[in-house]
């Protein structure tokens, strides 16, 4: 059966770019598609802590219209009374904790399925339920359980993202310089959350539904050319992945077709997908997942509460509070560059992760402290935040899940990498949920008290390392000896 006219032009120019580049093409067209793909799933989860400003706010500071008595008149029913804060931080939990007991059967899914039918038909799901929560204004919705459910199943399908993106990148990249390139290529997170924060506050103040439509719109688009241009693993196009070695590397283009059933398989050796129980008997899995649970919760009550924070703690509009935030993702870029450097550098990637921790728990105090003096102080002080918290989030939730999911021990089974990305982001994202909840019910005791329970979990995440950088340290001490010999 002959092919659309559409999908020969893109198989064309898909052909195109090996001849040309050859795999080196394929690996680079891989990293801006995934890279963007999940700016996209970062840049529609950024709206909500942005609109969070003019859903629940001050109306005394503001000038009501004329005949209106109502104090609560500029707020958004459900969360215009004194329980908001705790409702909104329910929104950020239902969509969390969807996410996170999903994501453990995301992963079982992604081994087992064509990814770029996986990553596509999750975007564009993802975009229609954005676009369902920014019909609220247009249509006057203020039914909370709407709100929840919306936020769940958004919560759901943006599971499909994570362990699609990163076996993608560990299917073409191997293990040399894989902390910086992962690094690099993970600063998609704080680009997403910069983009989404502009595009929000640019909306916000004046018809905050739009600044739900145009991310939504975004998605569908970004996921419209996944399932056009993206190659899912090398096999696909006659290449050999970094992580299988073999001396006989395939003639040409495996029985894989871009056309083929979702459930597809290809020429190369039969690889059984791995358990939950076998990805956990991985050494590393465990501490790894549950250091994450803590560091995730930190960086994600910073994502869902910042824009808020900084308006309650300065004389800042929603606009502004949300620009401002942005630092902190530009702080996250450079965090995760670093980490993944010095992970290269030294190959002790959860040394690395420990030594962030350790300095991140101090700056917390710092910035809890004197981060609202002045502009100047809270912009290098934001900066330095971002690095220390989304450090060790980016690296273990990238070069360390890679590593991990082509761990030694698995006997090059290929397909265990979407399940350990998913076991480790999936306790990550447990604990992300977790964080805002508590920031929710805790900031109406102060946001002081929200500090110290951020700073408490970047303490147990530390904690939960330093067996493994111990390890790390008696390993590198053994290497260095026989090499001295």
């Amino acid at each position: 059966m002959d092919s659309p006219p559409g999908l020969v032009v893109v198989k064309f120019l898909r052909e195109k770019v090996c001849r040309v580049h050859g795999i080196s093409g394929y690996r680079a067209s891989v990293f801006v598609l995934t890279y963007l793909s999940y700016t996209g799933y970062h840049l529609s989860r950024k709206p909500i802590s942005v609109v969070k400003n003019v859903l629940h706010q001050n109306c005394s500071s503001l000038t009501p219209p004329v005949g209106v008595n109502d104090s609560n008149w500029c707020n958004w029913a459900p969360f215009d009374g004194s329980d908001g804060p705790a409702l909104l931080g329910t929104l950020d939990s239902a969509f969390l904790f969807a996410y996170g007991i999903a994501m453990f059967f995301s992963g079982f899914v992604a081994e087992r399925v064509n990814l770029r039918y996986f990553l596509s038909l999750g975007m564009i799901l993802s975009g229609i339920f954005i676009y369902l929560f920014g019909i609220a204004h247009s249509y006057g919705i203020h039914s909370l359980w709407y709100f929840i459910i919306i936020q769940a199943l958004g919560g759901i399908v943006q599971t499909s993202g994570w362990p699609g993106v990163v076996t993608c990148m560990g299917n073409w990249f191997g293990k040399g310089k894989r902390g910086l390139i992962m690094g690099a290529w993970n600063s998609h997170t704080s680009m997403g959350n910069i983009l989404g924060s502009l595009i929000a506050g640019a909306f916000v103040e004046t018809d905050w539904g739009l600044s739900f439509y145009v991310p939504a719109l975004i998605m569908g688009v970004l996921g419209l050319l996944l399932f056009l241009f993206l190659v899912t693993d090398p096999s696909h196009v006659g290449s050999v992945s970094p992580n299988v070695p073999t001396s006989n590397p395939p003639d040409g283009p495996s029985v894989h077709r871009d056309g083929s059933p979702i459930l597809a398989i290809n020429n190369d050796p039969p690889s059984e997908a791995i358990g939950f129980v076998g990805a956990l008997k991985i050494p590393g899995v465990i501490e790894f997942s549950l250091s994450l649970f803590f560091s995730k919760l930190v960086s994600y009550t910073f994502l869902y509460w910042l824009p808020l924070y900084i308006a309650s703690s300065s004389t800042m509009g929603a606009a502004a509070s949300a620009d401002l935030s942005t630092l902190f993702d530009i702080g996250g870029i450079l965090g995760g560059i670093v980490a993944g450097i010095v992970s290269d550098y030294t190959g002790r990637s959860a040394t690395t992760c420990a030594v962030m921790l350790t300095s991140a728990i101090p700056m917390l105090f710092v910035y809890q402290a004197y981060g609202s003096s002045t502009l100047a102080i809270s912009i290098v002080l934001l900066v330095i935040v971002g690095a220390l918290v989304n450090g060790p989030y980016s690296l273990i939730t990238t070069a360390v899940s890679a590593e991990l999911g082509t761990h030694h021990s698995l006997k090059r089974n290929s397909k265990a990498l979407a399940t350990v990305t998913a076991i480790i982001d999936g306790t990550g994202s447990i604990g992300a949920a977790v964080g805002p909840l508590l920031a929710g019910l805790v900031s109406s005791s102060g946001w002081n008290n929200v500090f110290y329970m951020l700073m408490g979990a970047d303490l147990l995440a530390l904690m939960l390392l330093v067996r493994l950088s111990i390890l790390e340290f008696k390993r590198q001490t053994q290497e260095n000896r026989i090499h001295t010999i």
